[in-house]
């Protein structure tokens, strides 16, 4: 099974540049931003509540915990909040209407003011990627992206695998995308 593609810069920069003249723009965005900047699968995006992301001030939270019943494994897991993420999820939570930040709303909600599905937001994410003029994306390309980039970052591989929510190194060794370029760094350091 092919795998989804790892946006260059260039890509991800392009992507927000489409998403910023979508419909909706700043619910898509911050969808997008949970999966580049956390890492988070697209069910566990869409299993969201508000509760799950500010704490009792109405500030973001610096982690998240990811309830056991939204996550792919099964287990509990926290996801920490950077200060990018948090800048943009608090920019989003900032468009939402009072009655739209009870803690049992959905973070990610649908024009129909409902939970998206994980198969409606694969589909949402898929039609930014189609926007963004990006071709092999996919709702895991952020997730993607993530993982790539901790990894040439130099973070330990058993960090990666722990934010990931991976049970083995393996498992997280697939995610990591290599490039000619990232090729050529490595080299010029010997």
């Amino acid at each position: 099974m092919k795998q989804a593609k790892v946006p260059s810069e260039r890509e991800f920069k392009r992507v927000l540049v489409a998403v910023d003249a979508m419909k909706y723009a700043a619910r898509n965005r911050a969808a997008l931003m949970l999966s580049f900047y956390a890492g988070m699968r697209v069910g566990e995006i869409a299993a969201l509540k508000i509760g799950d992301v500010l704490d009792g001030r109405g500030d973001v939270k610096e982690q998240v915990l990811l309830r056991a019943a939204i996550t792919k494994s099964g287990e509990a897991r926290t996801v920490f909040v950077g200060d990018k993420l948090r800048r943009e999820l608090t920019a989003y939570i900032a468009t939402l209407g009072g009655d739209r930040r009870s803690a049992n709303y959905p973070l990610i909600m649908t024009q129909k003011r409902t939970a998206f599905t994980p198969n409606t937001l694969c589909q949402l994410f898929a039609h930014i990627y189609e926007m963004g003029g990006i071709d092999g994306a996919s709702s895991h390309s952020g997730r993607r992206w993530f993982i790539t980039r901790l990894a040439h970052s130099g973070v330990s591989a058993k960090v990666i695998m722990t934010l990931a929510g991976h049970k083995h190194l393996t498992t997280t060794q697939r995610y990591i995308d290599v490039n000619d370029e990232m090729m050529r760094a490595a080299i010029r350091l010997l």
